[in-house]
């Protein structure tokens, strides 16, 4: 038989929900980037540009298989 529950038991499990997602590890992350700044790629300085369908910036394919738009220019 259906037994309703009460509003104050319906707040203690949303409130109880609402702490298991915001708790202390939810913002983990699976590890570290040991990388110093030098030995990271850098994107800033290279334009966007396209080869037949395929993205490019700096030397590496990007855009995930995505083809490229017509308006970016080709090298």
């Amino acid at each position: 038989m259906y037994k309703p529950t009460r509003p104050s038991q319906r707040a203690g499990i949303l409130l109880t929900l609402a702490l298991l997602a915001l708790g202390p590890n939810a913002g983990a992350s699976a590890g570290t980037d040991s990388a110093s700044a030098d030995e990271r790629p850098s994107f800033e300085n290279c334009l966007l540009t396209r080869i037949s369908t395929q993205l490019l910036r700096c030397d590496n394919l990007t855009g995930a298989g995505v083809p490229a738009p017509y308006w970016i220019p080709e090298q």
